[in-house]
């Protein structure tokens, strides 16, 4: 059923673009017309209506814009805890659900719902509120702190220039902060999801459904700008697991090359061979250098550039890549970043014009 569903989503959407074809080639515009509200007709009341809603249908909302806002509000839970809670050190670990996993939920439990099942084409703040409840079911933020103390061996030069030698103790309050979620197939049995409903929620996260969730998710066509909204999209995520393990790695890496490739490939930029899949920062500077698609720090980004970086740090710069963000935007002299792995978690940063530890640039022919 599910499967079949499925087949007739992209069936409809081929027909649409067919009839809009058809009526630019002088066809009756009214009797196209009839068929195309007939064949979306189909979908409204189905789970597979949530391929539509990256569209404002009226209501002045749209998936993407509902998305960014639940993200702001997990981000904003984030930083409560850490400004609330003293600390010297930070830990992050975890990871929040995806948000496909997240939506497909939605969609199946609203659709489904035998009290008062509703269409997801289109947003409200009545599904808004769904949506929210179901997000945070499906992720919890959890914390707490310790504090330990260590004695350390200090020398200083005495008044007469002898060493003096003592002992100091240092108290350190660590916050440790764990994010964990629940996959679909959890929440499917957390909400006693049928046989039919889980059908229709393994359909919906399918390989072969993958390319029609970028619209639903971004909001995004073709442009320099896509991979920025994919980028901002995963604000506040930490521990980077769904971008390594993506790439295939069994355990966690050093993940910002992950997570640059993961937003690539949402928009269909690493098939293209627009943006290269990478998970080390010298394989991606070399791709773009050997298509004289490299920039150093001295030139001045656009909004999609690949930012490159070289820490100073134990005594120095070594001149190699340690490294890799998004360019948002420049503005006012300086470069905006969304980045992974920094601090463990995806975070928007910003640098000087020519920060001397910006390595330099890669510029995707978008």
């Amino acid at each position: 059923m599910a499967k079949a569903i499925a087949s007739t989503v992209k069936a409809i959407i081929a027909a649409v673009k067919t009839l809009i074809a058809a009526i630019a080639a002088g066809a009756s515009v009214a009797l196209i017309a009839i068929v195309i509200i007939c064949l979306v007709g189909l979908l409204v009341a189905s789970c597979f209506g949530i391929f539509f809603s990256g569209e404002d249908s009226g209501t002045g909302m749209t998936m993407p814009t509902v998305i960014r806002e639940i993200n702001d509000e997990y981000e904003a839970r984030l930083e409560e805890i850490k400004t609330s809670n003293s600390h010297d050190v930070l830990e992050m670990s975890g990871s929040r659900a995806t948000w496909p996993d997240v939506l497909a939920v939605y969609s199946v439990k609203t659709t489904t719902d035998p009290d008062n099942a509703q269409e997801v084409a289109t947003m409200d703040d009545g599904k808004k509120a769904i949506l929210t409840d179901i997000f945070w079911a499906m992720n919890e933020i959890s914390y707490r702190t310790e504090t330990s103390t260590s004695t350390t061996t200090v020398e200083t030069e005495g008044e007469d220039g002898s060493i003096v030698v003592e002992e100091v103790e240092t108290t350190t309050t660590t916050l440790y902060i764990t994010v964990s979620h629940k996959t679909a197939d959890e929440m499917a049995d957390e909400y006693g999801f049928s046989d039919d409903q889980r059908k229709q929620l393994a359909e919906l996260l399918s390989d072969d459904n993958r390319s029609m969730w970028s619209s639903v998710l971004y909001g995004i066509g073709i442009g320099d700008g896509d991979i920025v909204t994919v980028a901002l999209s995963q604000i506040g995520n930490v521990g980077g697991d769904p971008y390594w393990s993506w790439y295939g790695f069994d355990s966690r890496v050093e993940w910002c090359a992950c997570f640059v490739s993961w937003c690539a490939n949402e928009c269909g930029y690493i098939e293209a061979g627009v943006i290269p899949r990478f998970a080390g920062c010298s394989v991606g500077v070399q791709w773009f250098s050997d298509r004289d698609l490299w920039q150093d720090n001295s030139y001045e980004p656009r909004t999609g550039d690949i930012i490159f970086f070289d820490w100073d740090k134990n005594g120095g710069q070594d001149g190699l890549p340690d490294h890799v963000g998004i360019v948002e935007k420049v503005e006012n002299g300086y470069v905006y970043t969304v980045e992974g792995n920094s601090s463990d978690s995806c975070r928007e940063n910003r640098y000087a014009l020519g920060y001397y530890e910006i390595f330099g640039y890669g510029t995707p022919a978008y």
